[in-house]
């Protein structure tokens, strides 16, 4: 018999971690850090529920922080490894873990310095050192290579679609399997290849960030060109704040076609103002094995879909301070994607008091984020203590999600084979996991639960 305890994405979209334990083996599926509102947040710095030294291995879906961005801090506190992704997720945290913790330290010197911290002093959650230390505990595995913890316990990787090296992890426990979706991705998304289908599961763990909404018909290259073209006509600048894995490839896919068909100029300045997604754009072009055939197709006339000569990669502090004096047109792609920190927010202060400035958001927005308050008509906000009055327009383009839709997340789940025993919706708020719940009853009569944090299950 195993156990599987929720300790995180419960409610809400971030802080995915699930403790899976068979005969005396523990496999933390997950280790993300809580976004959002100041409460989860300070989720972040709580013990966890166990003790670090305890577990056995760590299996990461994909690269993103609310899935993998507590690993550090959980080395820090005792933990050996190993933490076990596929190459491509190994290749963007090389990446995104050492900047993630100069990001950490970047923000507490901020802090400290302004003295807009409630602690004294700032710390950062892991600083750099930590972050190199941790990526010593990665362990490569295939999509599709079985890994066993334990004779009681294997699990394997299949592709979910979402950005590169994403997985959903197909666990055996003695007689039962156990599928944790990580994050599903869109079928026919740019670059990366489909969603597998899902074969057979006795308990599927499926996340629901989209639960409760259909992204809108209309393509997105469609909805990006109508406010690319716009914002250029004002010759204003158009801020995209994007998440430095996944997003800002995709975003920056879509401006080269655009500019490739001559519907936007093509010297457009772009600029990418992300030190993860500069690092991050070689890695996309380079993992050819992980491209659909759409991104082969450009590859083999020896073009990168997201490279291009106005595409300009902006890797200094003092270089990003200079784009504050530039004027329009342009764009300015910066992480993070929900406003939580990084350099976008000194571009925010800069560009949001502009009527000439066009945000524009292409990813989910947490409940308690800044991007959430400004995408629900905030009129002023607070960054780095200062209040910022928003002039500038607001614009979203949800097609360009990551995640898979309502729709999207019932015709994966329905790649079943047989129905499963159980399905618990994860890695969503209130609403959407109730809708999807609804939804999933309706469609298959199949035994939907929303578990809480805390929450712990046997599964027979």
């Amino acid at each position: 018999m195993a156990r599987l305890s929720f300790l995180g994405a419960c409610g809400t979209v971030t802080g995915s971690k699930f403790l899976l334990e068979a005969g005396s083996r523990r496999l933390l599926v997950d280790c993300g850090v809580f976004q959002g509102s100041r409460e989860q947040k300070e989720k972040n710095w709580s013990p966890p529920p166990f003790a670090p030294s305890s577990i056995d291995a760590v299996a990461l879906s994909h690269a993103h922080i609310d899935h993998t961005g507590y690993v550090p801090r959980l080395a820090k506190q005792g933990f050996g490894g190993p933490v076990f992704v596929t190459p491509p997720t190994a290749g963007l945290l090389a990446s995104l873990w050492p900047d993630a913790g100069h990001l950490h330290e970047e923000d507490a010197r901020y802090a400290n310095k302004k003295g807009y911290s409630r602690h004294r002093p700032a710390l950062p959650f892991f600083d750099g050192e930590e972050a190199r230390r941790a990526l010593e505990l990665l362990r490569n595995v295939a999509f599709h290579e079985k890994v066993e913890v334990s004779p009681d316990l294997a699990f394997s990787f299949r592709r979910a679609g979402h950005i590169l090296g994403a997985a959903f992890l197909v666990a055996e426990t003695g007689k039962a399997r156990v599928v944790f979706s990580g994050d599903v991705g869109q079928k026919d998304a740019p670059i990366l290849r489909d969603p597998e289908p899902l074969d057979r599961a006795d308990y599927l763990f499926l996340e629901a960030t989209y639960g409760d909404r259909l992204h809108p018909d209309a393509s997105p290259l469609e909805e990006l060109a109508r406010v690319a073209v716009r914002t250029v006509a004002r010759k204003g600048t158009l801020l995209v704040p994007a998440f430095a894995v996944g997003r800002t490839q995709d975003v920056l896919h879509h401006l080269r076609a655009l500019q490739r068909a001559r519907r936007i100029p093509e010297d457009l300045p772009i600029f990418v103002d992300s030190p993860m997604a500069i690092s991050v754009v070689d890695l996309y072009c380079a993992q050819t094995q992980e491209h659909d055939v759409e991104a082969e197709a450009l590859r083999r006339a020896g073009s990168c879909p997201i490279e291009g000569p106005s595409v300009r990669l902006v890797r200094s502090r003092e270089d990003s301070k200079k784009l504050n004096d530039r004027r329009g047109p342009m764009v300015i792609i910066s992480a993070s994607g929900m406003l939580a920190g990084g350099r976008v927010l000194h571009h925010l202060k800069r560009r949001l008091p502009d009527a000439d400035t066009t945000l524009l958001f292409v990813g989910f927005q947490a409940e308690g984020t800044l991007g959430r308050r400004i995408l629900e008509g905030a009129r002023e906000v607070l960054v780095h203590g200062d209040t910022i009055p928003v002039n500038a327009r607001i614009a979203e383009v949800p097609a360009l999600s990551a995640h898979a839709d309502q729709r999207g997340l019932i015709e994966w789940a329905g790649t079943l084979k047989s129905p499963p025993r159980q399905v618990f919706l994860v890695h969503g708020e209130s609403q959407a996991r109730e809708a999807l719940a609804a939804a999933l009853r309706s469609r298959y009569g199949w035994n939907v639960s929303l578990p809480a944090e805390g929450d712990e299950v046997e599964l027979r």
